[in-house]
């Protein structure tokens, strides 16, 4: 029998506002070693802002650090509900190929399922490896390493 998103998923979650900026963002990332920060009006999930967010919508477009989290956050965001299947939210993570999943109930936010939380769990460690696979290989073009 396969366990549920809400026996898997992480409840402590760092969240931030519209009221934050970037540079806010960037240092809750930082003290909190994450690189997902659901975006939250109350409890209700209105985006998120990963650490790539910051890089390519922020600072590579040469916004300051009081830049607006709305300037940088995603707002159309892949969302599951607690009560869905560990495999089915691996499935969904390998498909829009994506690492977290926020856990939502009435659009309020409930929770984090990460692909971590799906292997090291030892459940479902196949589909999670095909999903971080599926993930890791998503650039299809030539990649260059800058040191």
């Amino acid at each position: 029998m396969s366990r549920v998103v809400k026996e898997l998923m992480s409840t402590d979650c760092v969240t931030a506002t519209l009221k934050d900026n970037v540079y806010e963002l960037a240092v809750l990332m930082r003290d909190h070693d994450i690189g997902f920060v659901p975006i939250v009006e109350g409890k209700k999930l209105i985006g998120i802002v990963t650490d790539r967010d910051l890089v390519i919508r922020g600072y590579a477009e040469k916004h300051s650090g009081s830049t607006a989290v709305s300037d940088v956050m995603t707002d159309e965001v892949k969302t599951i509900d607690a009560g869905t299947s560990g495999d089915e939210a691996a499935r969904i993570m390998a498909s829009h190929q994506i690492r977290r999943l926020p856990v939502v109930e009435n659009g309020n936010l409930v929770g984090i399922v990460s692909i971590g939380d799906l292997a090291v769990r030892e459940i479902f460690v196949d589909e999670a490896g095909q999903a971080l696979s599926s993930i890791s290989e998503q650039g299809t073009g030539e990649t260059h390493a800058y040191h």
